[in-house]
């Protein structure tokens, strides 16, 4: 599989599209060298591990985006799956606990190349009263953070998070822990679904290593140009 080779090779294109179609139409019109893809839970329930494979194919690595919750044999499995099928990084809910995380580093690390296992901590479409309506009181930076605090003690390489929750993350937790954002936006995109969000420069400047970003890429007329002007939006910043 090509691997990405840009400098400035931080985004993650989000390909959030109900049909094989759509994604491809625009997957034509990227460039593996200035992006990753993110294939979500949708795409994968409609076209399953073929999709991926497709998606590797054209050179494209590729983040598994199916946020695996479950007993820790389970998770463990899924995770081994997904290393199977070659993915470049894969996920699961840090809520899942330590033995969840725990079951799943043990069974990457018997993989001769296993992906990047991050952790799920706050969904950026969550905000205080939503996690106080779900029996989470507290304010989602502290929640973030406490999260962040048992993903990395249980063996994961790094965690989703806002980005207006990354500075303290980086903080606590030192360069070595990665940092994937979505609810980046920039200047002027609307924010949608998202409740907390930053500009590409904003979330790099907090510490994010990764910018998970769809519409603003996905429906723009010019994908590739709207990834350029991110891209100098960085070296601006």
């Amino acid at each position: 599989m090509t691997q990405s080779t840009h400098p400035l090779t931080r985004i993650i294109v989000a390909l959030d599209f109900a049909a094989e179609a759509e994604a491809l139409a625009l997957v034509e019109r990227l460039d593996p060298a200035r992006c990753r893809l993110k294939v979500g839970k949708e795409l994968f329930t409609r076209l399953g591990p073929a999709f991926v494979e497709t998606l590797q194919r054209r050179g494209f690595e590729v983040f598994l985006d199916l946020k695996f919750h479950d007993i820790p044999n389970t998770v463990a499995a899924a995770c081994a799956a997904a290393a199977d099928l070659g993915v470049w990084m894969v996920n699961v809910h840090v809520t899942g606990g330590a033995r969840m995380i725990e079951a799943a580093r043990e069974r990457l690390s018997r993989m001769p190349q296993p992906p990047l296992l991050i952790g799920v901590t706050v969904l950026t479409s969550l905000d205080e009263s939503d996690l106080a309506a779900i029996g989470c009181p507290g304010s989602p930076r502290e929640r973030v953070l406490a999260l962040a605090r048992l993903g990395q003690a249980s063996g994961l390489d790094g965690i989703v998070c806002s980005p207006l929750e990354a500075a303290p993350v980086r903080e606590a937790l030192g360069r070595d822990f990665l940092l994937v954002t979505p609810g980046v936006r920039p200047a002027g995109a609307a924010a949608g679904d998202q409740k907390r969000v930053m500009t590409p420069p904003e979330a790099v400047a907090a510490g994010a290593d990764h910018l998970v970003i769809g519409r603003p890429i996905t429906q723009a007329v010019d994908p590739l140009a709207a990834i350029a002007e991110i891209e100098r939006s960085l070296t601006r910043a």
